[in-house]
């Protein structure tokens, strides 16, 4: 039996695109979230709808789940962020290890808000497509990070938030056999089509694995994980 409702932060990259689904499979109402925070990428923020429409037209289920989406502007977090992901710079590694596509704060302010609007709402399960699993080495994306994070909501707030992460111990190529399992081969097609990844916004070229520069770190994920689901369906 389905839970009651979830909010999915919903960026219109491929990890949330299938928390979405995820939650469509699993709760009764379902709502999105977005931010935007003046990212370099800001053309997946127009990718939501195509894909809010696309997964309600795959199932009738899904679009009776689907429920409003909403949009927040954070310029106040691109505004003190000085990395790759907010400024026309080139991507490299600090020397702490980290590539400089790392927003400090970034997914503790998104889940904050996330919260906030969750508290108002009357919805329990907020869903994050984050993985310490196949990933930049982001210590946000941590499951230790959504743990401590998920304590300090319930607290600071005074509810029993759960911070639901489908995709942490999932590799990409398990993030795309998981769309598999959820939609079938149309929502595959709809994620590869649709989403968007790319950290540079470049979506002038069409790949086996979707749309993007093809070299930037998000984009060397997406279409190794994208190689690796194909050949474990060709065994």
């Amino acid at each position: 039996m389905a839970e009651a409702s979830a909010l999915v932060l919903f960026s219109g990259g491929q990890d949330s695109a299938t928390c979405l689904a995820w939650a469509l499979d699993r709760f009764s109402r379902v709502e999105t979230i977005g931010f935007d925070y003046g990212q370099r990428h800001i053309v997946e923020l127009q990718c939501r709808d195509a894909l809010r429409k696309g997964m309600a037209a795959l199932k009738p289920l899904w679009a009776e789940r689907l429920g409003e989406d909403h949009s927040l502007p954070l310029a106040a977090l691109g505004a003190i962020s000085d990395t790759a992901m907010t400024r026309e710079v080139e991507i490299t590694f600090g020397v702490e290890g980290l590539p400089n596509t790392f927003v400090p704060g970034r997914n503790l302010i998104f889940l904050t808000f996330a919260a906030a609007l969750a508290y108002r709402r009357g919805i329990r399960h907020i869903v994050t497509g984050v993985c310490e699993t196949d990933y930049s080495g982001y210590p946000d994306c941590r499951d230790d990070t959504m743990k401590a994070l998920q304590v300090a909501l319930n607290l600071g707030m005074d509810r029993r938030f759960v911070v639901e992460t489908p995709l942490m111990w999932r590799d990409k190529a398990a993030t795309w056999a998981l769309a598999e399992e959820l939609g079938g081969e149309p929502l595959v097609s709809l994620i590869l089509e649709a989403s968007h990844t790319c950290y540079l916004g470049a979506r002038d070229k069409r790949h086996a694995w979707g749309y993007g520069c093809g070299q930037c770190p998000a984009c060397e994920l997406r279409a190794n994980g994208f190689v690796r689901y194909q050949e474990v369906r060709q065994r």
